[in-house]
């Protein structure tokens, strides 16, 4: 009976059978054989996920339920949780990836024997990619009076590791704890502690310490729950391949949490790893989930160092970056301000998104910190202190690239190390992003480039560069692409010694001398021109003239009046109906696809724009457009349906999104996304949390109509698309031409007259 440890919801239930919540409840009323709530509440009860595979087995109802979902009900329902079922399947994918006979040899026969031989098939994967020692795998286990507190996340735990100190006190300067048998928490001198399986807390070291957060292979009695979901991750890696499954279930992970992380958009973070350059020591002090070391150019003998004050996240991106390269991975988990975990390391490179605006980042503790080099930080600097704690850990010229909040280029309070910054050539460039880039996602941050001076420049220059102008029309975001060739081609021009002005983006090498007033403000904007996109009176006479020409448009494609009809009483039908019925294939947005597809996204969707996302690069099968599709965002609230034209025609399918692809003999593409547009149609459809509204899209009803009569309401449902479209080129033009005469008239190049 183990497998009914894993748990699953009615709206879990609801995927796996391909049906809305309602259906659950009904058969939960119909059908004495329905399987019993487990856990859970009255009103949110939890099924055992076997008892409920089981019944709908039996009743026929879960042929057709994809592979991913059912592996992925098995990890959302662990009975450890989300987290350790990841680690655990991370680890088990990694011995698939690395050893795949050893995984199908200690994965013969039964479910207990699994779980008996996999741990000692573990040790030796992780030893040889971790260096992690058989002899520091300890079984994590609470003392017989309870759980112990866990070390809150300023005061992290250091377990050390085989060969590395234990820190028992000052935030620099190891003590050797002298174990000949591994590492013990000095708070708890007689248990030896797991921080790789995350199944029980930990007692936080009095003193406040790194810990090694490099997987620790889990115990057999760890790993019996998970075997059901490591059988089913094995299967869907066998389909897609080790590296894309744990990637797969990764993201679903986050998206089922999206408010607990800041995650670093994968065109943002190749970017700062391209300016930083090729290294063979990379580290990244606010790892996250990895995606910055994910980015980085693989070299061999490559070492990657990777912190975070989230023990989870610091094992998952240990066991990510090494399903992803062949690199040495070096994994720590606790504050890396207070407890630094490579306190010796001098990288080639370090790459980071640090917390922005935080307060407690330990302004008290580290007055005398060694790192402050440039300047104690205030308070309300923290961002600083990232900054020298990275020049801290590079070599003599290596790099540092840093997101930096806009603020912190020009606040008061950071004056003085911002101008030591510049006077001892440490900062190399400042770039301002377009708004959009990068959470959050309403402020343009700004990425700043420095460099471990190995000697002081004669006459020192900074790169200023403004990609404002890349900015999204709606809701679209910036341009990526653009943003990051004019940047990398701005910064490789400096590095080289020459001009980078003349380019798409405003850019400048600005003396060190005239950034040193009394404000010492890097912002780019306050010391580049203003981009002459549309600012100048040929460039103004051809937007008003294409907004003439709209104008014209939008008066022929106005609708005419509305005649009078009495309500309408046809018979109606669901989507879900059509679907089972095959009139309509159903399809949703997935998590990754081939290279160099453009993604539609929801935002697209929404705004009436072209594709402009991208997905995670994986063997994974990507949903393709066709034309007269119909694609359908399920968050947000909005009443929209839009049918897929050839210019959209081949974009991958994004996250968030529903393709209805109906059958032409059957259904109209046009009728079919007017009637799903209807508003009581989406309340009647919808469900509402606290902060967001989801659409059941199989919920929502059109009206069972012969085809002639659908193209009859098609054509009108067309022709108010056109002029929906037109309004909204109408208002893009009308934008650009009000804020381009602004810009002209205050910059001087438009006359007043």
């Amino acid at each position: 009976m183990q497998n009914n440890a894993t748990e699953v919801t009615a709206a879990g239930i609801a995927r796996l059978a391909g049906v809305g919540r309602a259906a659950v409840s009904n058969w939960r009323r119909r059908h004495a054989d329905f399987p019993k709530p487990v856990g859970g509440t009255e009103t949110s009860p939890a099924f055992a996920l076997a008892e409920v595979e089981a019944w709908l087995r039996g009743q026929g109802k879960l042929a057709e339920v994809p592979l991913r979902e059912r592996v992925w009900q098995h990890l959302a329902g662990h009975p450890d949780g989300p987290l350790t079922a990841l680690v655990h399947v991370g680890c088990a994918l990694l011995l698939i990836h690395e050893r795949p006979t050893v995984w199908l040899d200690v994965s013969a026969g039964s479910d207990e024997r699994l779980a008996a031989m996999l741990p000692g098939a573990l040790d030796q994967v992780l030893a040889s990619r971790f260096g992690t020692e058989q002899a520091n795998r300890t079984v994590n286990t609470a003392p017989p009076n309870g759980p112990v507190n866990p070390a809150p996340p300023h005061r992290p735990v250091n377990t050390g590791s085989a060969n590395g100190p234990v820190n028992t006190g000052a935030p620099h300067g190891p003590v050797n704890p002298g174990s000949p048998t591994g590492p013990v928490n000095p708070g708890s001198p007689t248990r030896p502690v797991n921080p790789g399986s995350f199944n029980a807390p930990v007692n936080p070291a009095p003193a406040g310490g790194p810990v090694n957060a490099e997987p620790r292979t889990p115990t057999a009695p760890q790993l019996l729950p998970s075997v059901p979901l490591l059988r089913g991750a094995a299967e869907l890696a066998a389909e897609s391949g080790a590296r894309q499954c744990f990637e797969f279930l990764l993201g679903r992970h986050l998206d089922a949490s999206p408010r607990q992380n800041t995650l670093t958009p994968p065109d943002l973070a190749g970017l700062m790893a391209d300016l930083a350059g090729p290294a063979r020591t990379v580290l990244d002090p606010a790892c996250g989930t990895g995606a910055l070391l994910r980015a980085v150019h693989t070299a061999p003998g490559q070492q990657l160092y990777a912190q975070d004050s989230a023990p989870g996240l610091a094992a998952l991106t240990a066991l990510r970056l090494a399903l992803h390269s062949r690199a040495r991975v070096h994994g720590a988990t606790g504050d890396t301000l207070r407890a630094d975990a490579h306190q010796e390391l001098r990288a080639d490179a370090v790459l980071c998104h640090p917390p922005f605006n935080e307060r407690n980042w330990g302004h008290d503790e580290l007055a005398y910190d060694p790192r402050w080099e440039y300047g104690f930080p205030a308070r309300t600097e923290s961002e600083l202190a990232w900054v020298q704690h990275a020049l801290a850990r590079l070599a003599d010229g290596g790099t540092a690239v840093l997101l930096m909040p806009p603020a912190a280029a020009s606040r008061r309070s950071g004056r003085r190390i911002r101008a030591d910054l510049l006077r001892r050539g440490a900062l190399r460039a400042v770039v301002a992003l377009p708004v959009g880039a990068a959470p959050p996602y309403n402020i343009p941050l700004h990425l700043w480039v420095l460099r471990r001076p190995d000697r002081t420049p004669a006459t020192p220059q900074v790169l200023l560069v403004d990609t404002g102008s890349f900015a999204g029309e709606g809701r679209g975001g910036p341009d990526r692409a653009a943003v990051r060739d004019a940047v990398l081609d701005a910064w490789r021009a400096f590095e080289r010694g020459t001009d980078p002005g003349g380019r798409p983006v405003p850019a400048r090498a600005v003396p060190v001398i005239e950034l040193l007033d009394d404000d010492v403000d890097l912002a780019p904007a306050r010391h580049l021109p203003p981009p002459a996109a549309a600012d100048g009176a040929e460039q103004l006479t051809a937007v008003r003239e294409r907004l003439g020409e709209t104008l014209r448009l939008t008066g022929d494609l106005t609708p005419p009046p509305a005649g009078q009809a009495p309500p309408a009483r046809w018979p109606l039908t669901t989507v879900g109906e059509l679907a089972r019925g095959g009139a309509l294939v159903l399809r949703t947005g997935g998590h990754g696809g081939p290279a160099r597809v453009p993604v539609l996204t929801d935002q697209d969707v929404l705004a009436g724009t072209a594709p402009s996302g991208t997905l995670p690069e994986s063997e994974e099968e990507a949903v393709l457009t066709e034309p007269g599709d119909v694609v359908v965002p399920v968050l947000g609230g909005g009443s929209v349906a839009r049918v897929v034209d050839d210019a959209t025609a081949g974009a991958a399918l994004g996250r968030n999104l529903v393709l209805l692809r109906p059958d032409r003999t059957a259904l109209d593409a046009w009728f079919l996304a007017g009637f799903l547009r209807g508003s009581a149609n989406n309340r009647q459809a919808s469900s509402y949390a606290s902060t967001a509204t989801r659409l059941d899209v199989r919920r929502l009803q059109l009206p069972r109509l012969p085809l002639e009569e659908q193209r009859r309401y098609g054509a009108r449902f067309r022709a108010l698309d056109e002029f929906e479209r037109a309004l909204r080129r109408t208002s893009r033009l009308g934008e650009q031409l009000v804020r381009g005469m602004y810009d002209g008239l205050t910059v001087g190049t438009v006359a007043p007259d």
